[in-house]
């Protein structure tokens, strides 16, 4: 399979393009704007509010006439189960957001469910708004007997809120597709407290010094676990020999074909367990190492000022997966970004090398970069070219000898883009910046707040290091030399050294003249750049770019990931069980 970013609707994606039971492991993080007042949350929704719905940042979802067919194919085609649910929260909750939200929803998992493969697992991130629902859906669409875990995850630190404690968590709901699901155990070191208090240090390191070092377990076994051995009945307290893993994976080779009484005999040899005069029970001894540790509970949450207090690091306790603070630089600015540690987690926990990773809400691409640095396959679909976009600039930068993914669902020629700016003229502009490398200005959303600069893109002289600054206006419609005046008048406005004009159309003389008479842009000590640029689509989709000095900043730069220094983390990987 070949690594996949699809443009589109996660809905039609999913059933267009993936097979059933053909993915190993699920993320998902759906949009949801939760810091909305509740009274206005639940408001019934009459029609009237005529409200843009950009599908970036402004996340809501409204009952509209979208809803109300999902809702209805739901009732008639989904699982009778899946049905009955979704009409009882209609009944309960009415036409409102949040009944929007949770249609839309049902009809995604119903595919997510349909596309895991048997020994797959599925994590939900969502906050504590709808979370109550989703679990309810994720109980009847997969089953109560798969809910795994409710994992607590910290994504902030601080949140001051009147009159009621701050909201400073998600819930991510881990649900498997059967009892066959595949689970790596992972483990996070000790506290250092713990270490000195039950472990005796010498020069050898930190080893066990307590009774609680037995080799029983309890429950009487008839086989050799349940014999007695050098003397030692463990039936006698009604216990059966259990040899902790730790023990054995001391060893290099394999034990498997060893009786219990075989391995307790070359643990004994090696000496790792001891027989102590007078006391009931052998106990084992042994000093513990990088990769001991307890179990990585369901609580994922970064307590600051902890450093030094983990045993074998010098970070604090989860600080692996500490939210994403604004000079953090693994922040891209994407408004909902995860930390790359906490996909590590998941991706880690639930699948090997080679398995393949779904995101279908993908966003700025943390699930997909992760993957690629585990070495999974995956799977990202996003409904908006700029996070494409913004998805390509990031792998490129953190893989940059790679490209090993293909796009689907951008246009490829003329006539597709001519479509593409039909359908949604927000989009095509995302994507024709998209295929320049320029971000889109913050206030695009805006009708007429623009002042007429769709995109940017920033370099800089060199010498010395200024910044230098692009305006982009993209038109897909009727052109005319008056446009490529204004845009010289926007240049000037803004002090930038470069316009570009990007059209559908092919530009008239006319307008070409104007462009020529605008001058150039001198970039000290190298060359001279047109101040005004007419690019076509057509000839975008030629490869040809914009004529400026290539010392790009526009997109903040991914961390360039070296395999060899692949930063650790605060925790230790474990076996499959």
């Amino acid at each position: 399979m070949e690594n996949t970013l699809y443009y589109g609707d996660n809905l039609d994606i999913l059933r267009r393009y993936i097979k059933d039971e053909s993915i190993d492991l699920i993320y998902l993080d759906p949009p949801f704007k939760s810091d909305q007042n509740y009274n206005i949350l639940f408001k019934e929704k009459n029609g009237t509010d005529s409200i843009a719905q950009i599908k970036v940042f402004e996340d809501t979802w409204h009952w509209d006439k979208k809803a109300e067919e999902t809702y209805i194919e739901i009732t008639e085609k989904a699982p009778k189960k899946v049905a009955d649910l979704i009409i009882a929260l209609r009944s309960f909750l009415g036409s409102n957001d949040m009944m929007a939200y949770l249609v839309m929803m049902t009809i995604r998992i119903v595919e997510l469910h349909r596309v895991l493969k048997d020994t797959g697992s599925i994590y939900l991130h969502c906050d504590p708004t709808a979370n109550h629902y989703l679990k309810v859906l994720m109980d009847t669409i997969f089953s109560p007997k798969q809910f795994r875990n409710e994992i607590i995850w910290r994504r902030t630190g601080a949140h001051s809120k009147s009159k009621r404690f701050a909201p400073i968590h998600d819930v991510i709901l881990f649900y498997s597709k059967t009892d066959k699901y595949k689970w790596y155990y992972l483990k996070k070191h000790f506290m250092k407290g713990h270490v000195e208090s039950y472990f005796i240090k010498n020069s050898k390191g930190y080893k066990t010094n307590y009774y609680g070092n037995v080799l029983t377990g309890s429950g009487i076994r008839m086989g050799e676990s349940g014999k007695t051995w050098r003397g030692f009945n463990p039936t006698i307290k009604n216990r059966h020999w259990a040899i902790p893993k730790a023990l054995l994976e001391e060893f290099d080779e394999d034990l498997t074909e060893l009786s219990q009484h075989q391995k307790l005999d070359l643990l004994y040899e090696k000496g790792y367990i001891k027989i102590i005069p007078g006391q009931m029970w052998p106990i084992y001894e042994r000093y513990i190492n990088d990769k001991d540790g307890v179990a990585i509970a369901d609580i994922w949450a970064y307590q600051p000022y902890t450093n030094n207090t983990v045993w074998g690091t010098d970070k604090g306790i989860d600080e692996d997966v500490k939210w994403l603070s604004p000079q953090d630089q693994e922040r891209l600015g994407y408004p909902t970004q995860k930390p790359e540690a906490l996909l590590e987690r998941i991706i880690k926990a639930s699948s090997n090398e080679g398995d393949i990773v779904l995101d279908p809400f993908c966003g700025c691409g943390t699930t997909i970069t992760v993957a690629e640095k585990l070495k999974r396959k995956w799977i990202g679909i996003d409904i908006t070219h700029l996070a494409i976009s913004l998805m390509r600039h990031r792998l490129k930068g953190t893989f940059v000898d790679k490209d090993n993914y293909k796009v689907i669902g951008e246009p490829t020629d003329l006539k597709g883009a001519e479509e593409l700016s039909k359908q949604d003229p927000y989009q095509f502009q995302w994507w024709a910046l998209g295929l320049v490398g320029a971000r889109p200005t913050e206030s695009e959303k805006k009708k007429g707040g623009d002042k007429g600069i769709d995109g940017y893109i920033y370099f800089h002289d060199t010498p010395p290091q200024i910044t230098r600054k692009i305006v982009i206006q993209v038109k897909s419609g009727q052109i005319n030399p008056g446009q490529i005046r204004d845009l010289r008048g926007v240049v000037e406005r803004e002090k930038a050294q470069i316009g570009v004009f990007i059209t559908l159309q092919e530009p008239t003389a006319g307008m070409k003249k104007e462009a020529i008479s605008s001058g150039y842009y001198d970039f000290p000590m190298i060359n001279k750049y047109p101040k005004i640029q007419i690019l076509t689509i057509r000839e975008l989709l030629e490869k040809k770019t914009i004529d400026y000095p290539k010392t790009t900043i526009t997109f903040k730069k991914a961390e360039k990931y070296e395999e060899i220094k692949h930063k650790p983390t605060d925790w230790v990987e474990g076996n499959e069980s």
